[in-house]
């Protein structure tokens, strides 16, 4: 299982946000709906063995799975549809307790302290000032964290200090979130750029 944890800064935590002006009203969802789409499609289908966690607020998760969603597709305004579907439940998320959305869609009353407790694998923080990821060999079941357009604030970075096993970058340049999900995915699916001989699922 490969996970991918996106801190949403401004994301919207009530469901009243429109769905014509996402980078505007909606507090860049359009980066995060993008993250899900890179997080989970491929060109033809769909990556059963990945999940992407949307962390809106630090308040709120929203858990798309890989493995078990239906009916996803792959732009922008339809996963935003599912973010604000989830949060119309929002009041159905007690504890640790998801309030199921849709198939594969859950949400969490939790945010990115609680989400990466709940979460086995090796966690990577995926940052500018990080070691290169060529030089480290591909986790088993990684669980990436990256930040959306904004940096990671000082209390992330202070918690991501103790809760990451490895803090990595993944080129020369920083990269949209989105971008950054694609190149993780295919640093795993070449065995750390090593193995280009076949497909994978």
């Amino acid at each position: 299982m490969r996970q991918f944890v996106v801190c949403g800064h401004d994301a919207p935590t009530t469901p009243d946000f429109p769905l014509d002006d996402l980078p505007g009203a909606a507090g860049r969802l359009d980066l995060l709906c993008r993250c899900v789409n890179a997080g989970l499609f491929l060109s033809h289908g769909i990556r059963e063995d990945a999940r992407v966690h949307l962390v809106l607020g630090d308040e709120y998760t929203v858990r798309f799975d890989g493995e078990t969603a239906r009916g996803l597709h792959p732009d922008e305004r339809s996963t935003a549809a599912r973010v604000r579907e989830a949060l119309e439940q929002r009041e159905d998320a007690i504890g640790h307790m998801p309030a199921d959305v849709n198939p594969g869609v859950e949400l969490y009353r939790m945010g990115l302290a609680d989400t990466l407790d709940a979460l086995s694998g090796t966690v990577v923080q995926l940052h500018e000032d990080g070691a290169a990821v060529a030089d480290a060999d591909p986790p088993t079941d990684p669980v990436f964290v990256l930040s959306d357009h904004s940096d990671f604030t000082d209390a992330e970075a202070e918690l991501l200090a103790d809760a990451a096993d490895r803090r990595v970058r993944l080129g020369p340049d920083a990269i949209h979130a989105d971008h950054a999900i694609s190149v993780a995915h295919n640093y795993l699916d070449t065995d750390g750029y090593t193995d280009y001989g076949g497909p994978t699922n």
